[in-house]
């Protein structure tokens, strides 16, 4: 007999091996119709799959991301066989599932574009009204190479080259399309009611700048066309939000191709975003007993290669010179560690200075590939409020509470604290190359962070291969409008460039220890934190945030006067004002001041100018009508001081 545990705890007992599937139809007819795939121990599988002994078994339908993932990379198999029907010369490359849809990487010249999505998008409603049969099967790994080649797919026969010598091979055969893939896929494509292509782009092979650019092309699908409509609705929304487009049109940001990829200008407004931004997080930090540096952007080479940058990192980083040629090679610098560093060692330090915590607003560089440049989000030339502590191990997890303290209180500050989530990154045995190669150091160092991220009570998932070259992090995410997930901030527990660096502490008892180094952010890169926030508010700032926080407008130039002198007495108060004393008709310059965003719109005329008033519109409660201008201006110094949402 064979036990399966499900998801509530029940138990149910067959007696022979048998397929999830069937599995499903033995709890309801309904559940195995609505079933995409299935958990079995913990891996996600497909219906398919046939459990041979007890095992932990959950069934997954499209309310779940798994069975979401299931159906929608099944359409991405339809996707490729629509395009191998229409376009037989297109060679494929992978086509996974994504957050909230799928993609498909076609080499086929010319590129795909949104001309083409229309026809592809048909021929593909045509395969799933025809409803083919969808089968699995496995082959030894010459077989599997051998099909490929058959097939004139270089690109699958290169990933099978890559797979483990273990890894078993598996094929989908839908209709007299056969595409190389794990799975899991669904019985059958009748579920699926609603599919929609949505645009085409360019996509380097397997991400890399220096592999061919292939043709991507992007799509969703659902059970249902309303909600497939509802999506489509969203994502105009996103759209509409989305800081590469509303920065600009707000004149936060700009960019010139003169200038060059990844190098954005911040315009007076988007300036003053960050200038704020700047200042609180250094007064925060200087709080907390954070002491400040300032150091070079650029150094000679040596300094990385003590750090292990040069061997590691050398392809992200911008060097000026040739090794073979110059006797001095310098790199602009993608990181403030080694700087910091070297302070700690410019002398001796006891136990009782420790812990040290060094905090400085740096301009970084980083040789980004230009694939994955976006606004401000990912770009060459950043500023980031970089620090590291310098401690004793028996300070690291009271030292790492006070990390995890300072950017909780930043991001419930910004109003983003519900939004993030928590990533423990961890390194990736089988890719030393990537990392300092100590697995006994890596193991003792991620259970360390493990129990301090469980003493702290951070609800977080663990992640392979995403950790930093000398040691693991925890990952502040966030989602921008599209549902793509970035890191704004990390904690890194740091085993390795102490010992680089030769640094040391003398302990109570005389003898010279190696320091624990704690490497982290307060709000991460101010670019990126800008991008979040103009998308979180839609542009609409917070007062204590706006670039302009009040604005004065005449209703004629008779009150011009009047207009001058509120804008004066609020600036003496630190309140960001102007006036717009333009010959326009008042509901216009209304109008372009709500387009702006600003706060507080206020409107003088006669009445208002012979009560010492001025009549209020401002985003949070609309028309207020007369304020008088002293407890207007109390009001908003209040806001600005409690930095309000």
């Amino acid at each position: 007999m064979i036990k399966i545990t499900l998801k509530d705890g029940s138990v149910k007992e067959f007696e022979s091996s048998i397929s999830v599937f069937d599995i499903a139809k033995s709890i309801s007819e309904g559940l195995a119709r609505n079933a995409c795939c299935g958990i079995v121990n913990g891996e996600v599988v497909d219906l398919r799959f046939v459990v041979e002994k007890d095992s932990e078994v959950a069934i997954c339908t499209f309310d779940s991301q798994e069975g979401k993932d299931a159906l929608r990379h099944s359409v991405s198999h339809v996707l490729a066989y629509a395009v191998k029907r229409l376009y037989p010369e297109a060679k494929l490359a992978i086509g996974p599932a994504i957050n909230d849809g799928f993609y498909y990487d076609f080499d086929i010249e010319p590129a795909f574009n949104s001309t083409h999505l229309e026809k592809i998008e048909d021929e593909m409603r045509k395969i799933i009204k025809e409803n083919p049969s969808i089968e699995r099967f496995e082959l030894p790994r010459a077989e599997a190479i051998k099909l490929m080649e058959d097939a004139n797919e270089p690109y699958k026969v290169e990933l099978i080259n890559d797979l483990a010598e273990d890894t078993v091979i598996s094929f989908y055969k839908m209709g007299d399309f056969t595409d190389l893939c794990a799975g899991p896929h669904l019985m059958s494509l009748k579920p699926v009611k609603a599919i929609k292509l949505l645009r085409a782009a360019g996509a380097y092979w397997r991400g890399d700048e220096k592999n061919k650019m292939l043709s991507r092309i992007y799509g969703t699908a659902f059970l249902k066309k309303s909600d497939l409509d509802a999506h489509l609705q969203a994502l105009e929304e996103a759209k509409l939000r989305d800081h590469n487009k509303l920065g600009r049109e707000l004149k936060l940001f700009t960019t010139d191709e003169k200038i060059g990829q990844g190098l954005p200008l911040l315009m007076p407004k988007g300036a003053k975003i960050i200038q704020l931004l700047q200042r609180w997080v250094e007064d925060e930090e200087e709080k907390r007993g954070y002491l400040l540096t300032k150091t070079p952007l650029m150094a000679k080479n040596d300094l990385y290669k003590v750090s292990g940058h040069w061997d590691h990192y050398k392809d992200g980083m911008f060097v000026l010179g040739d090794e073979e040629k110059d006797d001095e090679v310098v790199a602009l610098r993608p990181m403030t560690c080694p700087f910091q560093y070297t302070i700690y060692n410019s002398e001796q330090h006891s136990y009782r200075e420790l812990p040290l915590r060094y905090a400085e607003t740096s301009t970084l560089f980083r040789n980004e590939a230009s694939g994955e440049m976006h606004g401000l989000i990912r770009v060459r030339q950043f500023t980031l409020a970089d620090g590291h502590i310098v401690c004793t191990p028996e300070q690291v997890e009271e030292e790492f509470k006070g990390c995890v303290e300072l950017i909780d209180h930043i991001m419930t500050t910004l109003g983003i604290a519900n939004d993030i989530t928590y990533r423990f990154s961890k390194w990736d045995p089988n890719n030393t190359e990537k990392y300092i190669n100590n697995p006994e150091a890596w193991e003792k160092t991620q259970n360390t962070m493990r129990e301090i991220l469980n003493h702290l009570g951070i609800n977080y998932v663990e992640a392979e291969g995403e950790a930093a070259f000398y040691g693991p992090k925890l990952d502040i995410q966030f989602k921008n409008v599209h549902g793509k997930e970035d890191t704004i901030i990390t904690i890194q527990i740091d085993f390795a460039l102490a010992e680089r660096f030769d640094m040391t502490y003398v302990d109570k008892d005389g003898n010279k220890k190696r320091p624990f180094i704690i490497h982290r952010s307060s709000i991460g890169c101010y670019e990126r934190t800008l991008a979040m926030l103009i998308e979180k508010y839609n542009g609409s700032f917070p007062t204590w945030l706006s670039p302009t926080q009040a604005i004065v407008l005449p209703i004629s130039d008779k009150y011009n006067d009047y207009a001058d002198a509120i804008v004066k007495e609020f600036r003496n108060a630190g309140i960001r004002i102007t006036g717009d004393y333009r010959a326009e008709k008042i509901g216009y310059k209304i109008r372009e001041a709500r387009l702006e965003r600003i706060p507080y719109i206020l409107v003088v005329g006669e009445k208002e100018a012979a009560s010492n008033s001025v009549a209020v519109r401002s985003r949070k409660n609309g028309e207020e009508g007369a304020v008088d201008v002293t407890k207007l201006k109390n009001r908003i110094i209040l806001e600005i001081a409690n930095k309000e949402m």
